[in-house]
């Protein structure tokens, strides 16, 4: 072996060794168990339905038991985070805006749409051209604090120079919303860019455009804990994003994550930080919404 290869193995393996011992010691640095919550999940069972393959490759990677731990609503996961009950939440993004105005948070990873974003549908004849054109009408959103489903939208609708509470008669329809446009009970719609989909399932026929679309929003964070030792958090990312692959196909292999994550071209990312939410922050701000 020439001086020049012993040099760049050395090199590479002083790159490595602190990882590999990180991730070899995670069980000295770590609670055991390490519990997590999903704010989107109520009920012992759902969470073990949901999440149990993942859990067991969790575990076979990094040695240590992930233990579910069920919740109410998402004022509860913050409460949980910021009083040590969780070292996991699985949120979303205005979830994750909301438990950082609280404390620091880290990010473990994140699972990204493509398609993740915000848009207005109307009717192809309708004479609505603009958001603006919208003013004194009556129009249709998701649920009270929907990422994309009310502040994103929300924000689309201000940034129109629009007035939500005097411009508008806004109805937060949750799943009646999409029944609402195709019945003409409202003039457009306001939510995620693939409600596009369940519009031409209830109304096959219907001829629909989108009336506006925002930019890719932010994915669904997995968060830390804040409390939990730098050596864990570090050494949890280092060694999940080492088997991602194996994560991932854990993660959706079950019924539920299967719908939610694979059949929306979600993947699983680790480049994403805390800053990236910050549009979802200046969403809030821009709507006039309390974050809350």
């Amino acid at each position: 072996m020439n001086k020049m290869m012993r040099t760049a193995l050395l090199s590479t393996s002083l790159l490595v060794l602190p990882f590999a011992a990180q991730a070899g010691n995670l069980a000295e640095v770590c609670p055991s168990p390490i519990r997590m919550a999903d704010t989107g999940i109520e009920g012992m069972g759902q969470l073990r339905d949901a999440f149990g393959p993942f859990s067991e490759e969790f575990e076979a990677v990094t040695g240590i038991e992930l233990a579910m731990y069920s919740l109410s609503n998402r004022t509860a996961a913050g409460n949980a985070l910021q009083f040590d009950d969780v070292e996991l939440v699985f949120a979303g993004p205005s979830e994750f805006v909301l438990f950082s105005q609280h404390q620091d948070m880290d990010i473990l990873f994140s699972i990204e749409r493509p398609h993740y974003g915000s848009s207005f549908f109307v009717k192809s004849a309708s004479p609505y051209q603009s958001l603006a054109d919208l003013k004194g009408q009556k129009i249709a959103l998701k649920d009270v604090g929907s990422t994309s489903g009310h502040i994103f939208p929300s924000q689309m609708l201000v940034d129109a120079g629009l007035d939500i509470s005097r411009d508008l008669d806004v109805v937060m329809a949750g799943d009646a919303r999409i029944a609402a446009l195709v019945n003409d009970d409202v003039v457009a719609l306001g939510g995620g860019n693939r409600d596009i989909e369940k519009i031409k399932q209830l109304d096959p026929r219907g001829d629909y455009r989108v009336l506006a679309k925002s930019g890719k929003l932010p994915g669904d964070p997995i968060v830390m804990r804040s409390t939990l030792p730098t050596a864990c958090k570090e050494g949890l990312k280092t060694t999940l994003s080492q088997h991602s692959e194996r994560l991932w196909e854990a993660l959706i292999a079950t019924e539920r994550n299967q719908d939610k994550f694979l059949n929306r071209d979600s993947f699983m990312s680790f480049d994403i930080t805390p800053a990236d939410y910050e549009i979802v922050r200046q969403a809030y701000q821009a709507a006039g919404i309390a974050l809350r």
